[in-house]
C-alpha cells in the first residue's frame, strides 16, 4: 500500500507521507462491541488521516450508525430506561442512558434541512390546502424552562405543601407548538350532517361524510416559539401551492395569540386564508352554558345544545349568543352559573368572524382540528408526557422532531439523508472554493 500510495492529502490540504499500521478503535454495533483495525497517515502537528474510516463511513463517536438507528426507533417509542434495556438485551452492553439521549440529539440535527430540500407532491387547484397549529405543554427540568416560567416558579408560594390548590399552576411546563399541513378534497355538507337534530334524523338518512385528509405533514418544536412553527407551516404550504391558486383554510382552537400569528404570517406570504375555529371547542363552550340552565342528568340538555349548535353551524353565532344571554337575564342564576354563560357568550361574540360554518360546510372545508389534536396526543402525550418524565431542552426537541418524521412516514428517507450529511461533515473533500478565478 505504501508503494502504491506513498502519500495522502487530508481535507485540510496538508500532505501526509508517514504511514503507520496497527491503529485500532472500538465500535459499538448491533452485533456487540467490535475492534476496527486500520492504517493511519500521519504528519507532525496535524491530525491523523484514516482512509478506511472514510471508506467504511465510520461515525465520529463509538456507536455505529446502525446502533444509532436502533436507538432512534426504540427511544422515540418508549422511555430512555426501557429503550436502553431493550437494546442491551439484544446487542449486549453497548450503550447507557446518557449515550442513548446523545444519539437521538445527533440523529435529529438534519431534519429541518431534509424538509427544506424535499419536493412535495402537487395537487389540483380544487383541492383544499389545510393548515393547523396547536400547543401542548411538556414537563421540563428547571434549567430548560423559558425565562418567564422559571421566574414564575421561583415566585410561586403554594397554599398547601403536598398538593396544588384550585387555580394554582405548577410552573413546570414549556409549551411545544405543533403544526400540520394536509390536502383535502371538498366535501359539501349541511348542519344536520354534523349535529343530529333534537328529534333525530329521518329513517334511512345517511349523513354526508366530511373531507378526508391526504398527504399529511406534521412538524413541531419545543425549543422555538409559536411564531417559528407557524412560519414553518406556511413555508411548507407555500411549497405545495407556490402560486396561491388553491383555497387555504387554517383551523385553530380560537387562542388569540395563534390567530394573530396566523394573520401576520398570511400577510407576509401575501396569501388569502380562511380561518375557521374548531367546532369542537365551540361545542364545549355551549355545553358549559347548558349546565347553567339544566341539572345534572337532565336529558333535555342534549336537545338544548343541539338546537344552538345547529344554529351556529347555519351561520348564526351572534344570534345564538344573544339568545343565550337573553335566557340568562331572565333566569335566576347565581354567580357560578352565570360564569359559564358569560364565557360562552363572550367566546361566540369575540370570534364571530371565524364562525361562518355555513360557508365552510357549503364549500366542503373541514371544520374540526382532529388532525392537530391527534398529533398533540400522539407526538407529545404518548411519549413526552409519560409518567415521571422530566425533559431537557435538547432531548425533548430531538424526540419531538423524530416522532414527527416517523409519523410523516419519512424516517427511512430521512435516515439516508442524515447519513449522507454526516459523511460530508466527517469526511469533507478539499475546499476547492478557495481557488481564485483567473478568467
Amino acid at each position: 500500500m505504501a508503494r502504491r500510495r506513498p502519500c495522502i492529502v487530508g481535507a485540510d490540504g496538508l500532505l501526509r507521507s508517514r504511514l503507520e499500521t496497527g491503529h485500532g478503535r472500538l465500535l459499538a454495533t448491533v452485533f456487540g462491541t467490535v475492534r476496527v483495525s486500520r492504517c493511519a497517515w500521519r504528519r507532525l502537528e496535524a491530525a491523523n488521516v484514516h482512509p478506511a474510516d472514510e471508506d467504511l463511513s465510520l461515525p465520529r463517536g463509538r456507536h455505529s450508525h446502525g446502533l444509532a438507528r436502533l436507538a432512534v426507533q426504540a427511544a422515540t417509542r418508549m422511555s430512555y430506561d426501557a429503550a436502553a434495556e431493550t437494546i442491551c438485551r439484544r446487542c449486549g452492553p453497548v450503550l447507557g442512558k446518557r449515550q442513548l439521549a446523545h444519539l437521538l440529539v445527533e440523529a435529529a440535527q438534519d431534519i429541518d434541512a431534509f424538509y427544506d430540500a424535499r419536493i412535495v407532491q402537487p395537487c389540483t387547484v380544487s383541492t383544499v390546502l389545510v393548515l393547523s397549529v396547536d400547543g401542548k405543554g411538556i414537563v421540563m427540568r428547571p434549567e430548560a424552562l423559558r425565562e418567564a416560567t422559571r421566574q414564575a416558579a421561583a415566585r410561586r408560594e403554594n397554599t398547601f405543601r403536598t398538593r396544588l390548590a384550585i387555580g394554582e399552576k405548577s410552573a413546570r411546563k414549556r409549551m411545544a407548538t405543533l403544526g400540520a399541513v394536509y390536502d383535502a378534497d371538498p366535501a359539501p355538507r349541511r348542519p344536520h350532517d354534523v349535529i343530529t337534530p333534537p328529534g333525530g334524523r329521518a329513517a334511512g338518512y345517511t349523513p354526508r361524510p366530511g373531507p378526508i385528509a391526504r398527504g399529511k405533514w406534521l412538524c413541531g418544536s419545543v425549543r422555538h416559539d409559536a411564531e417559528h412553527v407557524v412560519r414553518q407551516v406556511f413555508d411548507h404550504a407555500e411549497a405545495r401551492d407556490p402560486h396561491h391558486r388553491r383555497r387555504w383554510v387554517v383551523l385553530v382552537d380560537g387562542a388569540r395569540h395563534q390567530l394573530e400569528l396566523v394573520q401576520a404570517e398570511a400577510r407576509l406570504h401575501h396569501v388569502d386564508v380562511r380561518i375557521v375555529i374548531d367546532i369542537i371547542h365551540v361545542l364545549e363552550k355551549i355545553w358549559a352554558a347548558a349546565w347553567c340552565f339544566h341539572r345534572t342528568g337532565d336529558k333535555t340538555t342534549e336537545s338544548w345544545v343541539a338546537t344552538h349548535a345547529l344554529a351556529v353551524l347555519a351561520g348564526h353565532a351572534a344570534e345564538v349568543a344573544d339568545a343565550i344571554q337573553d335566557q340568562a337575564d331572565h333566569a335566576d342564576l347565581n354567580g357560578e352559573q352565570h360564569r359559564g354563560v358569560d364565557v360562552c357568550v363572550r367566546y361566540l361574540r369575540t370570534n364571530s368572524e371565524f364562525l361562518h360554518y355555513d360557508q365552510a360546510l357549503k364549500a366542503g372545508w373541514p371544520i374540526a382540528t382532529g388532525i392537530i389534536e391527534g398529533a398533540a396526543r400522539h407526538l407529545v402525550a404518548d411519549r413526552l408526557d409519560i409518567s415521571g418524565a422530566r425533559w431537557g431542552l435538547d432531548g425533548a426537541e430531538a424526540v419531538l422532531k423524530l416522532r414527527a418524521v416517523a409519523a410523516n412516514g419519512d424516517l427511512d428517507a430521512y435516515w439516508k439523508h442524515h447519513l449522507a450529511r454526516e459523511h460530508q461533515r466527517l469526511y469533507p473533500v478539499c475546499d476547492q472554493g478557495s481557488y481564485a478565478l483567473t478568467a
